[in-house]
């Protein structure tokens, strides 16, 4: 598309106000206002046939295929070098969706004989897809009179994934089995639940594992030695409801939860535990059952790549319920989530003390910063007071409820999102550590 520019249509519009004004006080220079018009319009013409010529415009854009939430990207656009003398200055602008960034122009020159780079920065905030429809270009010629308009295709889709960055961290190895175990088959030995074997007793051993038959029988202390088990089912439950969509750190809540969600995954796959997946909402999102083996992250992480963020309330009764009916074993269950006060809570409460009569629960929640700010932040003014207190009262809401789920056998864990990866995997190797599956 060609067209004039403000300062082609400024010229111009300048120039009536002139030309009025000699016909009207000097007929006789009618003449003149006429050639001021024709000059304005002999300069456009001039400079649209000095403009860079679309025929050699060649745009190329390129994208990454994927990335994790979280990752920051960019979208290279790059001019291919023509054969035009003069320098050219493009402005281009990017069609996406969505809109994950505010749209921002882009400003590139293209010297003679050189081709020219532009980059869009990305930053993938939401699982998903991020679409690159076309990149639009603009150019003006050497006088600044026409500008000319193009709308390149792009068609790039970036698939934005859950970040397992952390899981692929070098700093995590010792976590691994081949760190735990060394490179040779050997058992763990500790407080787990499958017999080992005997040893003479010796100060310092627990008195509780002293086994008195064989004691007597042998006529000395003999006490029993465990082997931690290493395939207990762990099942993580997602929360996809309304409140998980909240944005905390630049990420949702549920990205938060499923990023130490996969982190805990790998850690335990590795340490031949079965791992599964539940995602709930109104309604039973998906399910997984828990399988075995380090080839099953792969699973899980398209799993959770396909959670949508949904606005609808959660029913607990109905998601945990339909868990414990297809549980048919004890199990490890991580449930995600997130609650307002104590009247919202108390069906999230009930229906996880039915799963937590046969099973090892844990509620994780992610901290509110903005929360714990507000509430002690000191008194500038009687809003600030007033700001303080609400936020007292949420604070001490939710500690009614981690008090009353603690109580009922729960493990609480609530973090600020930072720590949310590390302090569910401690929890998660303490419970094992203590056989309390």
């Amino acid at each position: 598309m060609i067209q004039p520019t403000l300062r082609a249509f400024t010229i111009f519009t300048v120039g009536v106000p002139l030309a009025l004004f000699l016909v009207i006080y000097q007929p006789d220079l009618w003449l003149w206002s006429f050639d001021y018009g024709a000059l304005v319009l002999v300069a456009i013409g001039t400079d649209l046939l000095f403009i860079f010529p679309r025929r050699m415009l060649q745009v190329t854009v390129a994208a990454p295929d994927s990335l994790q939430v979280g990752e920051r990207g960019a979208v290279t656009v790059t001019i291919a070098q023509a054969a035009h003398r003069r320098l050219t200055r493009f402005e281009l602008v990017r069609e996406q969706r969505p809109d994950t960034d505010p749209d921002e122009r882009v400003v590139v020159e293209l010297p003679p004989g050189h081709a020219a780079e532009a980059r869009f920065p990305l930053f993938a905030q939401r699982r998903g897809h991020i679409h690159v429809d076309a990149v639009w270009t603009r150019w003006c010629g050497p006088l600044g009179l026409v500008q000319m308009t193009q709308r390149i295709e792009a068609a790039r889709a970036i698939d934005v994934v859950p970040n397992v960055r952390g899981v692929r961290s070098s700093t995590l190895q010792f976590l691994s089995r081949e760190a735990l175990f060394g490179n040779k088959v050997q058992e763990q030995k500790g407080e787990g639940t499958e017999f080992e074997s005997l040893r003479d007793y010796a100060a310092g051993l627990d008195s509780r594992f002293i086994d008195w038959k064989h004691s007597a029988r042998h006529r000395k202390l003999l006490s029993k030695e465990f082997r931690t088990e290493r395939n207990h089912q762990i099942v993580l439950a997602f929360d996809t409801g309304y409140l998980m969509v909240e944005p905390i750190d630049g990420l949702t809540r549920l990205d938060h939860a499923i990023n130490a969600g996969l982190l805990l995954a790998w850690v335990s796959l590795q340490g031949g535990d079965f791992v599964g997946l539940l995602a709930f909402d109104e309604m039973l999102r998906q399910y997984h059952q828990p399988r075995r083996g380090v080839s099953c992250f792969t699973r899980l992480q398209r799993a959770t790549a396909g959670l949508d963020y949904r606005h609808t309330e959660t029913n607990f009764t109905l998601g945990l319920a339909e868990l414990s009916a297809r549980l048919r074993r004890r199990a490890l269950v991580i449930l995600f989530t997130e609650f307002v006060d104590t009247v919202t809570a108390e069906l999230m409460i009930e229906a996880t003390q039915r799963l937590a009569r046969r099973h090892v629960v844990i509620f994780v929640t992610l901290r509110d910063a903005v929360l714990h700010g507000i509430a002690d932040a000191p008194p500038m003014s009687f809003g600030h007071v007033a700001q303080s207190v609400i936020a007292h009262d949420f604070l001490r809401d939710r500690l009614t409820v981690f008090e009353r789920l603690q109580r009922l056998g729960v493990h609480c864990l609530d973090v600020p999102s930072r720590s949310l990866p590390i302090g569910l995997v401690n929890r998660y190797l303490m419970i094992k550590q203590r056989g309390l599956l």
